[in-house]
């Protein structure tokens, strides 16, 4: 994998923690750029546009969380991938933080092994929509080269992982995808994440979307058909 130029912006305002973090990816041929507070993490993510945002959850003027949200609000940061850094360990607030769109998260206190093995691992994941065949079903046309979801003329816009998980899903309707087939060919074999991950990102694509197109096969997995 090619780090030359990627871009990671760190946000947290811990000094310690800072440095820690931008040390050991800069390491690894990374271009760094650090914030310490919410508001400055929102500047310099409008001004630098990087590849990736590290994103503290507990951060004055404005968390990580709100952060988070206001950016995935934009085009442009639509399919940034996120990262949240975070003490928390309760379930309901990683539920939380992958409904406001974070692609992973990174425990306090940081392991720099772990680190740089999620980090690389993001970037490194090959997108799940490579063979770029624009999907028409009905009214409903799913684009990977563009990253645009349409139903019936009207642009939708669904954050990086919801996307991919819905031209999965489409790419074969009537097909039951088996929930560990979809966490392998989404997510890797390089993340861990819960089974909970599947039901949040479904969760969002039938509410953007407003179709009752994806269906719950108990027990087993789901499946697309209108």
């Amino acid at each position: 994998m090619d780090r030359k130029g990627k871009k990671i912006l760190i946000a947290d305002d811990e000094p310690d923690i800072l440095e820690i973090v931008s040390y050991n990816l800069r390491n690894e041929g990374y271009e760094i750029i650090n914030a310490r507070d919410g508001e400055e993490a929102l500047q310099k993510a409008r001004a630098f546009k990087p590849d990736l945002i590290i994103l503290d959850v507990m951060m004055p003027n404005k968390t990580g969380m709100e952060v988070c949200r206001l950016l995935r609000l934009q085009p442009e940061f639509q399919h940034t991938l996120i990262i949240f850094l975070t003490a928390l360990s309760d379930e309901v607030s990683h539920i939380k933080g992958l409904e406001y769109g974070a692609d992973d998260y990174i425990s306090k206190p940081v392991s720099p092994k772990v680190l740089v093995s999620k980090v690389n691992a993001l970037f490194r994941r090959a997108p799940k929509t490579d063979n770029n065949k624009i999907i028409t079903i009905n009214d409903v046309v799913i684009d990977p080269i563009q990253f645009v979801v349409e139903h019936k003329g009207e642009q939708i816009v669904l954050a990086k992982k919801e996307f991919e998980l819905l031209y999965l899903l489409a790419s074969k309707p009537g097909r039951v995808f088996l929930r560990n087939e979809i966490l392998s060919q989404i997510w890797g074999t390089d993340v861990i994440v819960g089974d909970r991950t599947i039901d949040v990102h479904i969760r969002k694509i039938r509410q953007k979307l407003g179709l009752d197109c994806i269906t719950t096969v108990k027990g087993v997995g789901y499946k697309f058909e209108l």
